[in-house]
């Protein structure tokens, strides 16, 4: 059992679980204490704002939920998700895929929770420039999950893992017999 516990996959776990844990308290946060349910709407910077949302469907708000049938649906095809990528991530050996792996199964976690207790998913982080919109509004489990992704595409596109020898293989730099 000491195998599947390595400590590159015990960081990735512990990277999972605190991209949760912050998630899930930052949205504690902007509810409770910030009260941006009831405001809607906080200005920051001159780039970004709090900006209440309930996102009711997944990425980009596809495959709303708008009855109990289709929220349980989307808790259990996201956690079916989330339940591939632990067991991905339980099986990969280099800390960087691992990484990437964790960073989604985190944001995986906070979100469903979130579909899980209240039926929509709480959105609040708003970039803009100037009335320009780049992205939708987000929260950090969103983050995480886009940035896991873009670290498993990159490193799947970019990082080449040395092969192992195989047998039969001639070391490089020696020529072979005719």
């Amino acid at each position: 059992m000491s195998g599947l516990f390595t400590p590159a996959r015990l960081i990735g776990l512990a990277i999972a679980a605190v991209i949760a844990i912050v998630d899930q308290v930052v949205k504690w946060y902007v509810i409770g204490p910030l009260a941006l349910r009831q405001v809607r709407h906080i200005d920051l910077l001159p780039f970004f704002d709090l900006t209440y949302t309930e996102n009711r469907g997944v990425s980009l708000g596809m495959f709303e939920a708008s009855n109990m049938e289709t929220r349980w649906l989307l808790v259990a095809v996201t956690a079916a998700i989330a339940l591939v990528v632990l067991v991905w991530m339980m099986r990969e050996k280099k800390l960087g895929d691992i990484a990437g792996l964790a960073l989604i199964l985190g944001g995986a976690l906070g979100n469903i929770r979130d579909r899980f207790e209240l039926g929509y998913v709480i959105d609040y982080a708003d970039f803009h420039i100037g009335g320009f919109r780049p992205f939708l509004i987000f929260n950090i489990a969103d983050a995480a999950i886009t940035i896991g992704v873009v670290i498993i595409l990159a490193r799947s596109l970019l990082v080449r893992d040395k092969d192992e020898p195989q047998a039969g293989d001639t070391p490089r730099g020696e020529a072979q017999d005719a």
